[in-house]
């Protein structure tokens, strides 16, 4: 049989823009022709072994991962997407849906923004015909997408790392002649001699339920005294990140491209709270402290002052060309399962509809608090992941404002497993969960904890059977 052809157009054509670099100027660094780039580029020539080594040679790029997560990632997209009852007569089987990723994963996405649209539409016409929004114009219809979903697609297509944001942390730092161990002291230090702005701790009865605002007026950030000394100092770092890099963070948002003022702002936010963390967890020390520690999150946050959720998010950020850490996705999931933050990574994906799978473990750390919680588990295509989840608590203020948790989840593929302190003792080989991306995608038939049957299958209702399973399907 031959072998099948390795088109990998739409990828190259992605890097070399991400690179910013013309057809000529990548044909020069890869030692070939102009013309056969554009071939390639165009899928109308199949790469080579000797083609693809050199692109992992020149661009310091992790060739498996290169070859093969867009395609999986689009084949997750639309999965989800034909599985919706609206395409049910089309019958489009798992190999029509590969072929369709393999053959153009940009055009994928492109079909899968178009069916999110529709959704969007969808759920808003549905929430405004049962009168839950009180909305009684198209605009009330349109704020009803929620702009973050657009934000959170954008760090995932940047895989969560921006280079400029990293390099204008470690110039802050020059600037700032900051210390580890005083580094509250030395931003706000800064803060006032750069801008003028000086750091206040008020009482809760002052803040009530407010913890950090900028006074522009009288040029001081006022923080709450619920907020511990590590939430202060990022809280304080974000301010300084607005103030100092605004024209930076006002380019990455124009290139963005998002749509509404709202998604705008909650971009300015997260590239923003991304510079923050970047100050407190310096890339270079960071990556070292991670690879030395093996991803031990306590003793991380312990070296820099940081929180387990602050770890965690920054762990994913480690994509840096020559200076990669373990590719990690992350979750963040309060205790009615609403999936308030998601980054996808090593092939593992998250739904853009519905919560999670409620087999997966990491449920059960709101039941144990202060326990970190490890497993492995595996979806319907056999692929296999290490995860390690703890319960978190945003500050409160005791009985008058009870502390807000959420469980943080960040795991990888089973083949990086090894690299961290985790999985230290315990076979990697056997025992997985088996785990879905929610019940509306999956299809095992013998889960008693579904919450719905699947989409793409026939519901069997017969009121003489009852079985472990809530649901019975073909």
């Amino acid at each position: 049989m031959a072998e099948k052809k390795l088109m990998v157009g739409q990828r190259v054509r992605r890097l070399r823009r991400e690179r910013e670099l013309t057809q000529a100027k990548m044909a020069e660094r890869l030692g070939i022709s102009t013309s056969y780039l554009n071939l390639i580029e165009r899928n109308q020539r199949p790469v080579t072994v000797q083609f693809l080594l050199k692109l992992g040679q020149v661009f310091d790029i992790d060739l498996q991962r290169f070859a093969a997560d867009d395609e999986a990632r689009v084949v997750a997209l639309l999965s989800e997407m034909f599985s919706d009852p609206l395409f049910a007569r089309h019958e489009i089987g798992s190999q029509d849906i590969r072929d369709l990723a393999a053959a153009s994963p940009v055009g994928g996405e492109a079909v899968f923004t178009l069916y999110r649209a529709y959704r969007e539409l969808a759920d808003n016409a549905l929430n405004l015909a049962e009168g839950l929004t009180g909305a009684d114009s198209v605009e009330g219809a349109a704020a009803l997408r929620f702009p973050g979903e657009e934000v959170q697609d954008f760090f995932q297509e940047h895989a969560n790392y921006f280079p400029e944001l990293e390099a204008a942390a470690a110039q802050l730092w020059r600037e700032a002649a900051l210390e580890k161990d005083a580094l509250y002291e030395g931003l706000r230090a800064y803060l006032e001699h750069e801008h003028a702005v000086k750091v206040k701790v008020l009482p809760f009865e002052v803040m009530e339920d407010t913890l950090r605002r900028f006074d522009r007026h009288g040029r001081r950030i006022l923080l709450s005294e619920v907020l511990p000394l590590q939430s202060r100092c990022f809280q304080v770092a974000y301010q300084l990140a607005l103030l100092s890099q605004r024209e930076l963070l006002d380019q990455i948002v124009e290139r963005a491209a998002l749509a509404g003022n709202e998604a705008r702002r909650f971009l300015r936010i997260g590239l923003a709270n991304y510079l923050a963390g970047a100050v407190l967890m310096p890339y270079e020390q960071f990556f070292e402290a991670a690879t030395a520690l093996r991803y031990d999150i306590d003793r991380i946050g312990q070296r820099f002052g940081t929180s387990f959720e602050q770890v965690c998010a920054r762990l994913t950020a480690l994509q840096k060309p020559g200076a990669k850490g373990v590719p990690l996705f992350y979750v963040r999931v309060d205790c009615a399962g609403n999936v308030s933050r998601r980054l996808s990574a090593a092939g593992f994906h998250f739904a853009r509809f519905g919560g999670l799978c409620p087999r997966w473990g990491i449920h059960r750390a709101f039941r144990t608090p202060g326990e970190t919680r490890t497993e492995l588990v595996q979806m319907p295509d056999g692929s296999t992941y290490f995860t390690v989840a703890r319960l978190v608590s945003r500050p409160g203020a005791g009985q008058a404002l009870p502390a807000q948790q959420f469980v943080i989840a960040i795991g990888c593929e089973v083949s990086h497993a090894g690299q961290m302190v985790y999985a230290d003792g315990r076979s990697l080989a056997e025992g997985a969960t088996p785990i879905g991306v929610n019940c509306r995608l999956c299809d095992r038939l013998d889960c008693n904890r579904r919450a719905y049957p699947p989409l793409n299958r026939r519901l069997i209702v017969d009121e003489n059977h009852l079985g472990l399973a809530p649901y019975f399907f073909t």
